[in-house]
C-alpha cells in the first residue's frame, strides 16, 4: 500500500523482501525458510547477513543512487530480534557494528514496527493453510524475546522507529504509514 501510495504521488519506487530480492539472496532464503536442514544459530545470522549484503550491493545501493524510494520488507532490525534475541545468540552492541559492515553503513531512514502481542501474533499464525516456515515455528518464548528485543530497538531509537499497534485495523494502519511517511517526506 505504501508502494502503491508513493507511486501515484510520482516516485520511482522498489520493494524488496529479506532475505530475498535479489538472486542469491532468494537462494538463501529458500534454504533459511525450509526445514529440510538443521542450521545452528550462527550459521542462520551469517545466512541472513550473506542475503542482505547481496540485496543491499545489487539491488538497494543502485536503486537509492538511481533516486528510487525503496521499501524493504524487514531488515537487520530483523536480525537483532529474531538471531539475536530469539536465538540468544548475541547481543544488541556487537550486532549494531555487524549490521554496520554488512551493510556498508547503509541504515534505514525511518522503520515501521506493526507490533501486536504474541497470543494474537500466534492466534493470526494458527489456521494458514501454508505450513509454517522454520522461522515462524519458534514457540511463544522465542516470539517473546523476539518481540521485546523489536520494542527495544524502538524505545533506542525513536526518531527511526515506529511502534504501530497491529491489534488496528488494515485501513487505520495504512492511513498512520502513509500519513507518517509523507511527513516524513516533507520533513527531509
Amino acid at each position: 500500500m505504501l508502494k502503491e501510495h508513493l507511486r501515484n504521488s510520482g516516485h520511482d519506487v522498489l520493494l524488496v523482501r529479506e532475505p530475498g530480492g535479489a538472486p542469491l539472496a532468494e537462494r538463501i532464503r529458500s534454504i533459511l525458510l525450509s526445514h529440510e536442514v538443521e542450521i545452528s544459530p550462527v550459521a542462520e545470522l551469517l545466512l541472513f547477513s550473506a542475503a542482505r549484503a547481496q540485496l543491499v550491493r545489487e539491488t538497494i545501493q543502485p536503486a537509492l543512487e538511481s533516486g528510487t524510494v525503496v521499501i524493504c520488507d524487514r531488515f537487520y532490525d530483523s536480525t537483532t530480534a529474531y538471531q539475536g534475541a530469539g536465538r540468544n545468540f548475541a547481543n544488541s552492541a556487537w550486532l549494531d557494528d555487524f549490521h554496520r559492515r554488512v551493510t556498508d553503513e547503509l541504515e534505514p531512514d525511518r522503520t515501521y514496527l506493526i507490533d501486536v502481542p504474541v497470543s494474537v501474533a500466534s492466534s493470526r499464525r494458527t489456521g494458514r493453510d501454508d505450513d509454517a516456515d522454520r522461522m515462524e515455528s519458534g514457540g511463544n518464548e522465542f516470539f517473546k524475546r523476539v518481540r521485546a528485543a523489536y520494542l527495544d530497538l524502538a524505545d533506542r531509537e525513536p526518531k527511526r522507529i515506529l511502534v504501530l499497534d497491529g491489534t488496528l485495523s488494515e485501513e487505520v494502519l495504512r492511513a498512520m504509514i502513509i500519513a507518517d511517511f509523507d511527513h516524513q517526506m516533507n520533513e527531509s
